[in-house]
C-alpha cells in the first residue's frame, strides 16, 4: 500500500481523537445498510463505550497521517461452544473514495492479526445479504458462511 508520496496508509488502534471521523464513517456505513440508520449521538455513544474499557473490545482504524480511511470494531465476548474468548467483527468501513485498492482488505488482516495475538478463538460478523462486494472479501479471506441465521428483539 503506497501512496504517490511513497508512505502507505497504517492500520492501527483508534483514538479519542479520531472519535468525529469515526461517527462520520459509521454514518456512511449505515446510510447503506438496510438495517440501521445514521444516528450521530448513539453512534459517538457506542465509540465512546468500546474506547473507555477494552475488556468491551476495540476500534481499529486505517489512517494517512491525521486522516481516518477505514475503521472496523472488534466486540469481545465469550463462546460456550468455543470454550472461551471470541469476537464479533463490526462496522468495517472504507470512506467511499478508497475503495477498491485494498484497503478494506489490509484493515480486515489487520484485525485477524490482533485477533489471534489476543487469543481469541473465532471471529463472527454479519454482512448485508445483498452486500456481494463485501461476502466476497470476507470469503477470500477464509470467512465461511453459517447454518446460524441472526435474529434481534429491539429493547430501547
Amino acid at each position: 500500500m503506497e501512496t504517490k508520496h511513497g508512505v502507505g496508509p497504517s492500520c492501527g488502534p483508534a483514538t479519542q481523537a479520531d472519535l468525529p471521523q469515526l461517527v462520520e464513517l459509521l454514518g456512511i456505513l449505515f446510510a447503506q445498510e438496510a438495517d440501521f440508520s445514521p444516528d450521530a449521538d448513539k453512534q459517538l455513544r457506542g465509540l465512546q463505550s468500546i474506547l473507555a474499557d477494552p475488556s468491551v473490545g476495540s476500534i481499529h482504524v486505517l489512517r494517512e497521517g491525521k486522516r481516518v480511511l477505514g475503521m472496523l470494531v472488534l466486540l469481545h465476548t465469550v463462546s460456550t461452544a468455543e470454550g472461551g474468548r471470541v469476537a464479533w467483527l463490526e462496522d468495517l468501513v472504507l470512506r467511499p473514495e478508497c475503495r477498491g485498492r485494498g484497503l478494506g482488505r489490509a484493515l480486515l488482516r489487520h484485525a485477524v492479526q490482533v485477533a489471534r495475538g489476543e487469543g481469541l478463538l473465532r471471529l463472527t460478523l454479519l454482512t448485508d445479504a445483498d452486500n456481494a462486494r463485501a461476502q466476497a472479501l470476507y470469503a477470500s479471506e477464509g470467512f465461511a458462511g453459517s447454518a446460524m441465521r441472526p435474529m434481534r428483539l429491539m429493547l430501547g
